[in-house]
């Protein structure tokens, strides 16, 4: 054997016993993560049991209420006044519409698809 192979040799097995001390250290945090979600797992209050799950009310499920809302109207400003800061403004209050009642839920028309890019065939 030459001197370049005898040098070569020794590199590759310091190579193998760090990659080796590398994979150990890998392993021992591994199977320190598990210790450590067991013991806190093992705090945690059990699961409730089937009688202890929550129940429908005696009055059934309870129903979605659809219906138009109004806001309030902002205020205007005066002629020749300086306009309102978003400070000075109330709160912005809504109230159930009087021209909402009966109404639908607002539909797309056919053949569309509804929002640009939807991937349908659009209006034709």
């Amino acid at each position: 054997m030459n001197t370049a192979t005898m040098q070569m040799a020794a590199a590759s097995g310091l190579m193998s016993l760090a990659l080796f001390g590398a994979a150990v250290v890998v392993l021992a945090l591994l199977a320190g993560g598990f210790w450590m979600n067991s013991r806190i797992k093992y705090r945690e209050p059990p699961r409730p049991r089937p009688d202890e799950q929550p129940h429908l009310p005696p009055e059934g499920a309870v129903h979605e209420v659809r219906q138009s809302m109004e806001s309030q109207e902002v205020p205007h400003m005066e002629k020749g006044g300086r306009p309102l800061t978003p400070y000075e403004l109330n709160n912005m209050k809504s109230r159930p519409s009087d021209s909402g009642q009966g109404q639908g839920r607002p539909r797309w028309s056919k053949g569309s698809s509804g929002s640009f890019g939807g991937g349908g065939l659009g209006a034709h």
